[in-house]
Order: C-alpha cells, then structure tokens, then sequence
C-alpha cells in the first residue's frame, strides 16, 4: 500500500531539497472528488491537505519557458486517494496576480478494483496518472503568495478507452519564497 510511503515523503520534504536551490514551499487545504467536466463519479470525497516543494525556474529548460519542477504530497482525510506528484510549472503575471499552469506524473494509493452499484468501473486504471493544474494567484507580502488552484489526476483513457474517471481537487494553498 502507498500510503505509508506518502506519510514519509510528507516528511522528508524538508530534507529532501537542498534550501540553496529551493524557490518556495506550499501548502493548503482542498475539496476532494469535485465533479467537473474532466471526471466520471468515483465515490470519494472528504478533504486533501496538500505539501510541496517548487524549485527555481530551470535556464536549461528555456525552450519551453524555464517552468520550475515542483514535488508535493497530497493526503486525504477521509481515507480516500492520496498522491505524490512531481512535475513542471510555469509563472505568468498578470499585472498584480499570476496563472501557474503545470503538468507533472502522479504515483496514487487508489483501489485498483472499484464497481460503483450502476456496474460501471470507477477505479482510476492506474497507480501512475497524469497531473495538470492551474493556480491563480497574488502576492499578501514580498514572501507570501496566496492562490486558488485545481489539481486534476487521471489516465486520460490511455489505460482504457471507455474508462477515466480520473479526480478533481479544488482548494487554497500558501506559497513561501526561500530566498
């Protein structure tokens, strides 16, 4: 089972970024299995808790805009699917506010079975799926950024072309510059 492993790389963040090379750290708190256009019921709910690292934009990667590789954990309180993910984001300002689209891998401790009572699979056919998501947000101090994010996990009918449920996460996090 995954979950062990999510509970220690929740803490090892810490300690797995070298602060010299770290750009930020956030966090915040999210509605999980919210019905959007991109998900098929699934029967989860209750709240995620989410923990991550960004790392500074990457010069060698200026053929796709220098995006930031972020890593995060994400934990849900009700015993329903949790994730780690790492991936790529790239910041736009927008005057006084910023988008952050990003898109990254995701390792999740989802049933790998689950029937809903219609018979329709409601498993996400896949412990790897695909992580894209966007944050709007804006500075409350030179440090501190406030966003509103969507985070999105699914196997885009790679794995089964009848069949991607996939999950929606909305909520807020804190974003903390190191340096």
């Amino acid at each position: 089972m995954i979950r062990p492993f999510l509970a220690a790389a929740v803490l090892a963040l810490p300690f797995v970024a070298v602060p010299a090379l770290a750009q930020e750290v956030f966090g915040g708190t999210y509605v999980h299995g919210v019905s959007t256009p991109f998900t098929l019921e699934t029967g989860e709910g209750g709240a995620d808790i989410e923990a991550g690292y960004r790392f500074g934009r990457q010069g060698a990667l200026a053929f796709i805009g220098k995006p930031a590789p972020y890593l995060f954990v994400s934990l849900n309180t009700a015993g329903d699917t949790g994730f780690v993910a790492a991936g790529l984001s790239w910041k736009l300002t927008l005057g006084p506010i910023y988008a952050r689209p990003g898109i990254g891998l995701s390792l999740n401790d989802a049933p790998s079975r689950r029937v809903g009572a219609d018979g329709v699979r409601t498993d996400l056919g896949s412990p790897v799926l695909f992580e894209p998501e966007i944050a709007l947000g804006g500075k409350v101090t030179d440090k501190l950024s406030l966003e509103a994010s969507w985070v999105h996990i699914s196997g885009a009918r790679l794995f089964n072309s009848q069949q991607n449920p996939g999950i929606d996460m909305l909520g807020v996090r804190l974003a903390y510059t190191l340096r």
